[in-house]
């Protein structure tokens, strides 16, 4: 299903915000968590799951601590046209943990994951290697100053409403 604009309001967010807190709780944990019904709980989870906002249950992989201690974010300036071309490329590659087509003079950025300074040396030459690539250039990944996030984001709108829950209120942190 193609995600939409969902509206979220405040029990949303809370839930959003226990999911993220405790993350193997279960749909009446969540309930005790946000103080609403367990039905309450598990609808508004299956409209964010519809709508998209709830996109994956998959665990969060640290690749540092599986052994790939070596990351970068290298930027591709590709031949015109050649998304389609570099998007297969890419995919073949293991180390590319993710590409993104971008604006400015760069057309993709990708983070990749190496086990060394060699693999990584490889990895580089794999991106190269491929015709669509024009130029790269990297950058070596020192320290994670802020890890990927998303609550933050999502609690900068403006919540829709009050809760249509009648006992909700927000739970003392």
């Amino acid at each position: 299903m193609a995600p939409t604009d969902a509206k979220l309001d405040e029990l949303d967010l809370a839930i959003l915000d226990a999911m993220h807190r405790y993350q193997k709780a279960g749909i009446l944990e969540l309930s005790r968590r946000t103080r609403v019904a367990r039905a309450t709980v598990q609808s508004r989870i299956n409209r964010m799951e519809e709508s998209g906002v709830i996109a994956s249950y998959d665990p969060q992989l640290d690749v540092t601590a599986a052994g790939f201690d070596v990351q970068a974010f290298v930027t591709l300036e590709i031949a015109q046209g050649a998304l389609d071309a570099v998007t297969a490329d890419l995919t073949a590659i293991p180390s590319v943990i993710e590409a993104y087509a971008t604006t400015g003079s760069q057309d993709v950025l990708c983070r990749i994951g190496a086990d060394s300074h060699s693999g990584l040396q490889e990895v580089l030459l794999s991106i190269d290697r491929s015709p669509a690539v024009v130029r790269s250039h990297s950058v070596i990944v020192l320290s994670t100053v802020v890890a990927p996030r998303t609550l933050p984001l999502l609690s900068t709108r403006t919540p829709t409403g009050t809760s249509k829950a009648p006992a909700y209120r927000h739970p003392e942190r």
